[in-house]
């Protein structure tokens, strides 16, 4: 977002915490500012304090490299005490009725939206997603806040039929205490409130530990959620440094105050928080490492296909965990729908900083993520697949990377065997529709899953065979805040969104009363 690198050293008398004005320009609108919403302390207990010692990170631009802030670098010693603060403030979140819940959440729904180019502004700043992509990202992250604000009062229990005369059974839901959040840069606003949401509309409160590249939008949900009036304790935000992950992590999953994990990253990283969790039992949820197949069948309308391909393999340069990583097409159309492709990538896709109006490609995240592109697509090549569109680093330079489509690929290579989180389209042929599942549910991911085709008996025989927990049949963007969020096999455990991701925070009381007998 800081295109210019403009920073004014203006102090705010009525946010002495806000040392910085930082001004962004948007070709298309003007001069913006988005300094009310930038913190750079943690918010632990209703309070902004820094780090002990006073260490900080930097948090970068992607697009330009230039620093956006310095965040309090918390560590083991200051996670401790959000866990503290937010144990403290359960004994009283849970005692507060739903409807007072979700009423709180609706504010908060209702504050984000009327900051909503502020809060976009900073994603925009410290994740290099392109503007318009980060609007989109604002009012789904909200959303998640005004769905759970009615759910809240819809965790309804069972009245259960006793075999026993003279006993009434019955179940009911309740919280299940404190909930620690890890969550990622890719979507830094919309993967908090999805998780936060349901957890504050369960009775629960939440300690969270946003990704080191994008702090901000989560220090900036914490200040929203104040101004719409949340207790303290109940939302607590330690950020931290790569250097401390690791030990925040451990912390958050061994701390016996914290009821549950919840987590969205990868799966190798899903498997060390779930062993750290497992010495007190906590109840963890996670969101893991995808590999989405995109299957175009020859009944397919392929300009459909390829708007929907479009939408959902490249939208935040491919940085998502549903997007499609294997495009699986016909050999009968796999010509023209390669050709169509390559058309629309070449003419509707546009690289450049986020923060320029029109751009619809930002950078990646970081250079690690630009080499594992450029790996991917040296080792496909090298085996024999072809450059249809791109296949370089951009000539923007920093982290910026073509939008590529590859042809000729095999199942061997390393885009096909890998998730490769980047603007790579690696296009497979195969023959038959019992082929066309074996290479999709070839893997250990289950994630999401992608197809198009008319016939409609083939569209419920794949959206039966698919080894996912999520498909887009004919469609390539599928999340909604009413619909269950989440994977099988090594994509994860639970689900988010919907009516499952606040039960996620409950666990079931059964109540037996008995000596009911007598006369009546």
């Amino acid at each position: 977002m800081l295109k210019s690198g403009v920073r004014l050293g203006l102090w705010t008398a009525k946010r002495p915490a806000v040392a910085k004005i930082y001004l962004a320009r948007d070709p298309g609108s003007g001069l913006r500012c988005y300094a009310r919403l930038l913190r750079e302390e943690a918010h632990v207990g209703g309070q902004w304090v820094p780090s002990d010692g006073g260490a900080s990170f930097e948090v970068d631009d992607p697009a330009t490299g230039r620093r956006v802030a310095r965040v309090a670098d918390c560590g083991v010693v200051e996670a401790t005490r959000a866990v503290e603060a937010a144990h403290t403030a359960f004994h009283t979140w849970k005692k507060t009725t739903a409807k007072e819940r979700g009423a709180l959440l609706k504010r908060w729904y209702e504050v984000i939206l009327q900051n909503r180019q502020e809060l976009a502004q900073l994603i925009t700043a410290e994740s290099g997603k392109p503007q318009q992509e980060s609007l989109g990202e604002v009012s789904y992250g909200a959303a998640f806040l005004e769905w759970f604000g009615e759910e809240a009062r819809r965790a309804y229990g069972q009245i259960i039929p006793s075999a026993a005369p003279d006993r009434r059974m019955f179940s009911m839901y309740q919280p299940v205490g404190v909930a620690a959040m890890i969550t990622p840069w890719n979507f830094p606003v919309a993967m908090i409130t999805r998780k936060v949401g349901a957890a504050l509309a369960a009775g629960c409160t939440a300690v969270v530990k946003p990704a080191e590249d994008t702090p901000l939008s989560a220090l900036a949900l914490a200040q929203l959620a104040v101004e719409a009036g949340l207790p303290p304790g109940v939302l607590n935000v330690v950020p931290c440094s790569r250097a401390n992950v690791a030990a925040v992590g451990e912390l958050l999953c061994t701390h016996p105050s914290v009821s549950k994990i919840s987590f969205t990253g990868s799966t190798a990283t899903g498997k060390v928080l779930m062993a750290h969790a497992v010495g007190t039992v906590k109840r963890v949820s996670m969101e893991l490492g995808g590999h989405a197949p995109f299957i175009v069948f020859e009944s397919a309308d392929l300009d459909a296909a390829v708007r929907g391909l479009l939408s959902s393999k490249f939208r935040f340069s491919g940085q998502t965990c549903v997007c499609p990583n294997r495009m699986l097409v016909q050999e009968s159309v796999h010509d023209a729908f390669v050709s169509r492709l390559a058309h629309a990538v070449s003419t509707q896709l546009r690289v450049g900083p986020g923060a320029d109006t029109g751009n619809t490609l930002g950078p990646l995240i970081n250079e690690h993520a630009l080499e594992k592109v450029e790996r991917h697509v040296v080792d496909a090549v090298s085996q024999g697949a072809r450059v249809v569109v791109g296949g370089a680093r951009h000539a923007l330079g920093g982290s910026f990377f073509q939008p590529t489509v590859l042809a000729d690929v095999t199942p061997n290579m390393l885009c096909a065997r890998e998730e490769t989180f980047g603007p790579l389209a690696p296009i497979i042929k195969f023959k038959t529709e019992e082929e066309a599942i074996a290479l999709a549910n070839s893997t250990a991911m289950g994630l999401a899953g992608y197809f198009f085709s008319r016939d409609v008996a083939q569209v419920w025989r794949v959206s039966e065979a698919l080894e996912v927990g999520m498909v887009g049949a004919n469609e390539g963007l599928l999340s909604a805040v009413e619909a269950p969020f989440g994977g099988i096999k090594q994509s994860g455990l639970g689900r988010e969104g919907a009516q499952q991701g606040m039960l996620e925070y409950m666990h079931v009381k059964y109540v037996c009363l008995g000596g009911l007998g007598g006369r009546l």
